[in-house]
């Protein structure tokens, strides 16, 4: 049997918002995106990288993510350009390890986020640094079955973020996806790979720094439910390929030029860094993530309160009973 995974939405697989009810300018823009995206817990994010809380966890796992998918699709939808694959079952790339303590992720699709030039572009930054363009590598939990169920879940989905910086040569991964952009220049078109990468083939090799955060979806309806792994280490691109995504076009017509939604208040999340150099290991990561832990010390506080207001009410007892006797 062949799994298809074939994704017509918007940046996310299954958003409930019409691909032409949003934009990232105007009328449509960030600014007016319903109030689903108004949460605590938004994203992009800028993270301070002095004040990110240092962890070391397991190693991600990577599972099938050097396999050559069967086919693989690249698809202008107005808003990014997106791949989606056709695999074998049994041969979906998934990750696990890291701060994924609970469960497997399976592969859903990865698009792309850039600006109109190479100083911004990226929608995540460090200390107010943005880079040129950024790859959003999204998987749901396995154990929720559908992407659909999943996104009904704070930890639903988990995105790995890549980061892309100007370099002199091209990148040989982009050469074939630069050719395929050019058939692709009008919105809803999509052309395929003759010849498809394997998926680790578009990000690089050092995956074992990253920060890590809870957040959420970076388009409407912007649902809280994806933990975000950034990997600070950026992938080389040359200017000619970069300025191939440049020249698509959106759902008016318009250049998609700077299609990233601005950065989001951090308010009271932590931003985790992991390294393989690192001692301190926390096994609660995926709860403190998640707000889990932090209920969970509120429940025994309350439970030590309660404790604490017994013994007190034992205590005048037995005052009252002394001085009876007495």
């Amino acid at each position: 049997m062949i799994a298809i995974y074939i994704l017509a939405i918007n940046l996310i697989t299954i958003s409930v918002v019409n691909a032409n009810e949003f934009s990232y300018d105007g009328k449509t823009g960030p600014e007016n995106w319903d109030k689903t995206c108004k949460g605590k817990h938004q994203s992009p994010i800028d993270i301070d990288v002095l004040h990110v809380k240092k962890v070391k966890l397991p190693p991600l796992k990577f599972e099938n993510f050097d396999i050559q998918p069967e086919s693989t699709t690249v698809t202008n939808n107005g808003h990014t350009v997106m791949f989606t694959v056709k695999t074998a079952k049994g041969s979906e790339p998934t990750i696990d390890g890291g701060p994924f303590k609970t469960g497997k992720y399976v592969f859903s699709q990865l698009h792309f986020h850039w600006g109109d030039n190479d100083t911004y572009g990226s929608e995540d930054s460090f200390n107010g640094k943005h880079f040129p363009m950024e790859l959003h590598v999204v998987f749901y939990k396995q154990k929720y079955g559908t992407q659909e169920n999943a996104l009904k879940h704070e930890d639903g989905l988990a995105v790995l973020a890549f980061f892309f910086v100007i370099a002199q040569k091209p990148n040989p991964s982009y050469v074939e996806v630069s050719k395929l952009l050019k058939r692709i220049i009008s919105p809803n078109t999509n052309a395929t790979f003759e010849d498809p990468l394997a998926l680790e083939d578009y990000m690089h090799s050092n995956m074992h720094e990253y920060y890590v955060y809870n957040g959420s979806l970076t388009t409407p309806p912007c649902l809280e439910v994806v933990t975000w792994l950034d990997f600070y280490n950026p992938i080389q691109i040359s200017h000619s390929q970069l300025e191939n995504f440049r020249s698509l076009q959106d759902n008016e017509g318009n250049l998609l030029s700077h299609n990233f939604r601005p950065v989001q208040p951090i308010g009271d999340r932590i931003v985790w860094l992991t390294s393989k150099q690192f001692d301190h290991q926390d096994e609660d990561l995926h709860d403190e993530i998640h707000g889990q832990k932090k209920n969970k010390k509120k429940r025994r506080k309350n439970s030590s309160s309660k404790v604490n207001c017994s013994l007190t009410a034992l205590f005048l007892s037995m005052m009252l009973v002394l001085e009876k006797i007495f």
